[in-house]
């Protein structure tokens, strides 16, 4: 595949080219003006504080004329890359025709909604639309407690669901901003991490059936008896790309079926090509009864999705699921385009093809230094987990903040996640530069280690 076709006017052999040191003085001007008034950046900005001024594919352009490679896709969104034309004529199509009509029917939506249910496996054929990620999930723990009449739900240490009341509920963050609490009938219980089993088998490998016996007895005797459902990402993200182990989907699926609760994943970040697959649940044969889809979703229009089975999607109408933007011409469209662009181009073909060449640099950077412990990848999905000993794995988030800034003055836009370094390429990426962009990892670890005295 040449992706060269659609950016012909970036030369992909003089990427990344930095020119002035970054942030230069127009990135720290115009950052300087802008958070005079705008608050509460994530740690990629306040580690990197660089004002970028366009995208073309892979490539992002700084206001002082550095042109980086794009391991981020604009936090997992930019799937397809900066500006795809096939997007950008649907979205400009749209936006010349008709903006918003709340949630009447109009032809675009019935295209998308048609589409959805031919691609998405199983009988997820119920859908409704948002406009971010958070929104969808929130919109998911309703259907599931309108469709069992309970209101319980179980999430999983480390998982992201979004930052709205109900998101939080669920996830990681601690705010006093939220309040004292979690909402009630949240819960929370470990998932298996193959890097850091809570159990083990006597060979010393991860014991899945360890979590799932726990989650029997946790039902029993930390709920009410009144669980919705599970909540989970299939691939952990913000959590740092923490991958399960492939019969732990399964045997929860049985577990779900078993106590008639419902399985919730989220995969506004997993899904439409980011790990190779249109939804990363596809990678173990497992369907959920409710899923969210998002990011790549649109390629950057903010668009998301909650699908439910057959069983389940009347119970849209119990929830008051309509929303002021959701499912706009534009939104449909910009999705519609993204699913046309992945099938047209083979890019779920291409997005493991890139993570499989991914994983092989990462294992020879694992061994060949002494701060990485684990390296993962699941198409363009991945992670480097950074440790002060491979023995004890104690993690070591002064070198991930290292790592991450030395790597972005060579010329590496990317994300980073304490002592995990995490990494979303665009799945039209080139090989080459993919490689390029490992390479520049890869010299920013050693020189790393060299400062810390490894």
């Amino acid at each position: 595949m040449n992706n060269t076709n659609y950016w012909a006017h970036v030369d992909l052999k003089k990427i990344p080219n930095i020119v002035v040191t970054p942030p230069g003085p127009q990135s720290k001007q115009w950052h300087d003006r802008c958070t005079k008034y705008f608050k509460g950046l994530s740690s990629q900005v306040k580690l990197f504080p660089v004002t970028f001024e366009s995208g073309h594919g892979c490539v992002l352009k700084d206001v002082d004329g550095n042109e980086y490679i794009d391991f981020s896709s604009g936090i997992y969104v930019t799937t397809l890359g900066h500006c795809h034309p096939k997007v950008t004529e649907a979205v400009q199509k749209a936006a010349a025709q008709m903006m918003n009509i709340h949630d009447f029917t109009t032809p675009i939506k019935t295209k998308l909604v048609e589409k959805l249910a031919q691609i998405l496996p199983g009988d997820l054929t119920g859908f409704q639309f948002y406009d971010s990620g958070t929104t969808a999930v929130e919109a998911g723990q309703r259907v599931m407690r309108a469709a069992t009449k309970q209101h319980e739900m179980i999430s999983c240490f480390n998982d992201y669901h979004g930052k709205t009341y109900g998101g939080v509920s669920l996830g990681h963050i601690r705010s006093k901003v939220y309040g004292p609490a979690r909402m009630p009938g949240a819960h929370m219980v470990p998932r298996p991490d193959v890097y850091r089993p809570m159990w083990t088998k006597p060979d010393g490998t991860i014991d899945t059936d360890k979590y799932i016996e726990f989650y029997e007895e946790y039902l029993d005797k930390g709920t009410c008896g009144q669980v919705a459902g599970f909540v989970l990402e299939p691939i952990q993200g913000w959590g740092g790309s923490v991958m399960p182990p492939d019969d732990f989907f399964p045997k929860l699926r049985k577990l779900c079926d078993k106590h008639k609760i419902l399985l919730m994943i989220d995969e506004v970040l997993t899904s439409m090509s980011r790990t190779g697959k249109w939804l990363c649940m596809e990678h173990w044969g497992v369907v959920p009864d409710i899923v969210t889809l998002g990011k790549g979703f649109g390629n950057g229009f903010p668009v998301t999705c909650v699908a439910v089975r057959e069983p389940h999607k009347e119970s849209f109408e119990a929830i008051s699921a309509s929303s002021s933007y959701g499912g706009n011409p534009m939104a449909c469209a910009a999705a519609l385009a993204c699913i046309e662009a992945i099938e047209e181009e083979q890019l779920n073909e291409r997005s493991a093809h890139l993570g499989e060449i991914a994983l092989k640099r990462m294992l020879r950077m694992k061994a060949e230094h002494k701060i990485v412990g684990d390296v993962r990848a699941k198409g363009c999905l991945m992670g480097i987990e950074l440790v002060k000993d491979k023995a004890t794995k104690e993690p070591l988030d002064l070198a991930g903040k290292m790592v991450y800034q030395k790597a972005f003055a060579k010329g590496l836009a990317w994300i980073p996640a304490g002592h995990i370094l995490r990494m979303s390429p665009p799945v039209v990426m080139e090989d080459e530069v993919l490689m390029k962009g490992l390479d520049m990892i890869d010299e920013a670890i050693g020189e790393t280690e060299k400062e810390l005295g490894y």
